[in-house]
């Protein structure tokens, strides 16, 4: 049987998904982010299949969302994009310390995954923490400064008024998240690279790009990069991508 616990950790509210008879054993853990508006719940089928192959599963709320949201506004929560992007990376350090801590993690086998927003801050967290061993990110972008100039752009032209020093200095302070200029640091880690090509939200060609330019850092393990689009697909994950992505920690985060 799979349960599904919700939780407060550090303070942030959880959704823990294990199976029953392993819910106080060490396991390996999978940490799944989820999307821009979206909630921590609307990823549990992911959380399901994956606690069938003998994981557990966090599914965390990010800031200004799920039952973080409080009274936020659509403009508000679209000028703090990033905030919540580099907020979740940081707690994502904290939820590990605290489930290793609770002896929890076995093997130090952490792996890290998320959908558009969520993979994002996947990318942004493999740029941070060297003790990420495998990760999924499906529709997001690495090209942290790039995409948040291009959302300055499509925020002005609705016009919503922003100041420029300070988003200058928002962007400058990405540098140290922004995968997209220290692919190095991968050191060959396990990544699935998932995108639609039709995707008007997260644009495909970003996944394109950072696979053709990171494989040339996996000559020796090929095996560890993949890359899976599908044609006519919009900003939505396919039954195959989700089933691909369970595939691919049950094959790398053991």
């Amino acid at each position: 049987m799979i349960t599904i616990k919700q939780e407060h950790v550090a303070s942030i509210p959880v959704l823990h998904i294990a199976q029953e008879q392993q819910q106080l054993a060490p396991l390996p853990l999978v940490f799944f982010i989820h999307g821009y508006t979206s909630a921590k719940e609307h990823n549990l089928h992911y959380a399901y299949l994956l606690a069938e192959k003998g994981y557990r599963v966090i599914l965390p709320d990010v800031i200004y969302h799920g039952e973080r949201e409080g009274s936020i506004d659509y403009k508000t929560r679209e000028l703090k994009f990033w905030e919540m992007v580099v907020q979740s990376i940081k707690e994502i350090g904290v939820l590990k310390e605290e489930f290793e801590r609770k002896s929890l993690i076995l093997d130090g086998l952490v792996g890290m995954a998320g959908t558009s927003m969520g993979g994002i801050i996947t990318y942004g967290a493999l740029a941070k923490y060297p003790w990420i061993k495998a990760a999924a990110s499906l529709m997001g972008t690495p090209y942290y400064q790039h995409f948040a100039n291009e959302q300055i752009k499509a925020l002005s032209k609705q016009g919503i008024r922003l100041n420029e020093q300070e988003i200058q200095m928002q962007i400058n302070a990405l540098a140290e998240y922004d995968l997209s200029v220290q692919m190095d640091s991968l050191k060959q880690r396990p990544l699935f690279i998932w995108h639609g090509e039709e995707d008007n939200v997260v644009p495909y060609p970003y996944s394109k790009k950072f696979y053709d330019q990171v494989q040339a850092l996996y000559q020796t393990k090929r095996e560890n990069l993949a890359f899976m689009s599908e044609k006519s697909v919009d900003h939505k994950v396919s039954r195959s991508g989700i089933q691909s992505t369970v595939e691919w920690f049950d094959k790398k985060l053991v």
